[in-house]
């Protein structure tokens, strides 16, 4: 056998090599690339869905630059079923907070617990309420989201001032929010939320604002 067969097959078989790592090389960074671009992407659209959800309990009056912009870790977050982590936003306007926008949990829905967003201004009266999400049951407790429902917005303009406790309850059970036919469970945890919601605000007003101001 003459030298040049082995010769030529060492190359072809580095040529080979090199073609493959290569290949490997461009594959992992366009791998890492789709997972940088889709894991930004993701991002954007999760900034931009809380942004929306904000936006719904606040009128755009209230504040002139993004609610996201000013978060502001909330002090026994658990009197509101909330995690350690937990944030509200503050609305400001012209340098001054206006406004806050608060979570809150309910814990006793029909079908689980109820996450809400309230949006409170400094007089304390509710500017609106939406379920960022729930398990309940189609067709009789997902009433609770605007879009299956204008029930939500019946706590708009609400207050601790102008509603009283025995007010602030279903209808069911002596109080001025209507319940949902064959669903009295779920508008009963909901209204109570919001209801805790307030009092929150009103008990931790200084700090809230304070602190707000203050960022």
């Amino acid at each position: 056998m003459s030298l040049k067969a082995p010769t030529t097959l060492f190359a072809s078989i580095r040529t080979g090599a090199i073609s493959l790592g290569l290949f490997a090389v461009i594959t992992a960074a366009a791998i890492s690339l789709t997972y940088v671009a889709g894991s930004d992407s993701i991002a954007a659209n999760k900034a931009a869905a809380k942004a929306h959800a904000l936006a719904a309990v606040m009128p755009s009056n209230f504040y002139d630059q993004s609610l996201l912009s000013a978060p502001q870790k909330l002090l026994n977050y658990h009197i509101l079923n909330l995690e350690e982590d937990a944030v509200g936003y503050a609305a400001v306007k012209s340098g001054r907070t206006q406004a806050m926008v608060l979570p809150v949990v309910a814990k006793d829905g029909y079908s689980g617990d109820i996450s809400l967003l309230v949006g409170i201004d400094r007089q304390g009266v509710i500017q609106g309420v939406r379920t960022i999400e729930h398990k309940e049951t189609p067709g009789l407790g997902d009433k609770v989201e605007r879009k299956k429902s204008s029930w939500i917005d019946s706590f708009i303009g609400r207050s601790l001032g102008n509603t009283t406790l025995e007010d602030w309850a279903v209808t069911k059970d002596g109080g001025v929010f209507d319940g949902f036919t064959g669903a009295t469970i779920t508008p009963r945890a909901v209204v109570s939320a919001v209801h805790q919601g307030l009092l929150y605000h009103q008990q931790h007003y200084n700090v809230l604002y304070a602190v707000a101001q203050e960022n």
